[in-house]
């Protein structure tokens, strides 16, 4: 009961800074830019853009799904799992464990997606044509599949139509700006209100709200191209390093999102809220 009021208040003081988040004037301004320059975007074009980036989410799950590095991962997650209970036999068993011990399971695929984005962005950053054009798709991909881990981390099947769009909107919400997270936090904490196998709500993912996140890649892929002429002893480092820590930093923050979501789900699931868990 302990570790559960201690979540909780580690999940309530990150809600506090996500509602507290002042947009900066500069940001303020972009957002004004943005908005007039969308607004002379024919409204068609506009649709079409948005509906292909959507078609881009769903495939790349649906990939995932299906793939066998995440099949692999879904067995190591429950070899994992059976160390705290041997009876473990499926990802809904992981409903028999404590909220520390899940949280256990989705730290071990943060850290390896945390890693594995540290590394790509460090291989985009050697300046190559080829991997800076497939920069942005592969971090989407990655950073999908440990949302995908992560839920699969608390019990969740992914396969479901219903947790399949749950974590898509995660991911979305974790991906946006942080002066727009504190909205889609509260989108999704309306998602959990009801436990469907059919997913009913608004199946529209990306906004212009989003496109925030394609725009910053383009801009850091732009810096790498310009950083790579840069070599120390024949290597282009600081082009490595804008690269690896931009990628490690967007993972870092859609993990940490993504791990906050899955636990105040399990915790709303057990009827704990901050008025209960003072008397915990």
């Amino acid at each position: 009961m302990l570790s559960e009021k201690n979540i909780l208040k580690e999940i309530s003081d990150w809600e506090h800074k996500l509602e507290s988040y002042q947009s900066s004037d500069l940001e303020r301004v972009y957002d004004n830019w943005k908005a007039l320059t969308m607004n002379q975007i024919s409204p068609s074009i506009k649709q079409g853009l948005f509906s292909n980036l959507d078609n881009f989410l769903f495939h790349t799950h649906a990939y995932l799904q299906g793939s066998s590095m995440q099949m692999e991962a879904r067995n190591r997650i429950l070899t994992i799992a059976r160390v705290f209970d041997p009876d473990i036999d499926a990802i809904t068993d992981l409903n028999k464990l404590s909220i520390d011990q899940l949280t256990y399971l989705a730290q071990q695929q943060i850290s390896k997606g945390r890693m594995h984005s540290f590394m790509q962005g460090g291989m985009t950053g050697t300046g190559g044509i080829l991997l800076t054009g497939i920069d942005f798709p592969l971090l989407v991909i990655m950073n999908l599949r440990v949302v995908q881990l992560i839920g699969l981390s608390f019990g969740h099947e992914m396969n479901h139509p219903f947790e399949m769009m749950l974590s898509l909107k995660v991911f979305h919400a974790a991906t946006l700006p942080k002066r727009f997270q504190n909205h889609a936090w509260e989108d999704l904490m309306k998602e959990i209100e009801t436990t469907m196998y059919m997913y009913e709500g608004d199946d529209k993912l990306t906004d212009p709200t989003w496109i925030d996140q394609p725009m910053k890649q383009i801009g850091k892929n732009i810096l790498i191209l310009i950083a790579r002429k840069k070599l120390l002893q024949g290597i282009p480092l600081i082009s490595i390093g804008i690269g690896a820590f931009s990628n490690y930093q967007l993972t870092s923050q859609v993990t940490n999102y993504a791990l906050r979501f899955y636990q105040k789900r399990l915790l709303l699931r057990k009827g704990i809220d901050n008025e209960k868990a003072k008397g915990l």
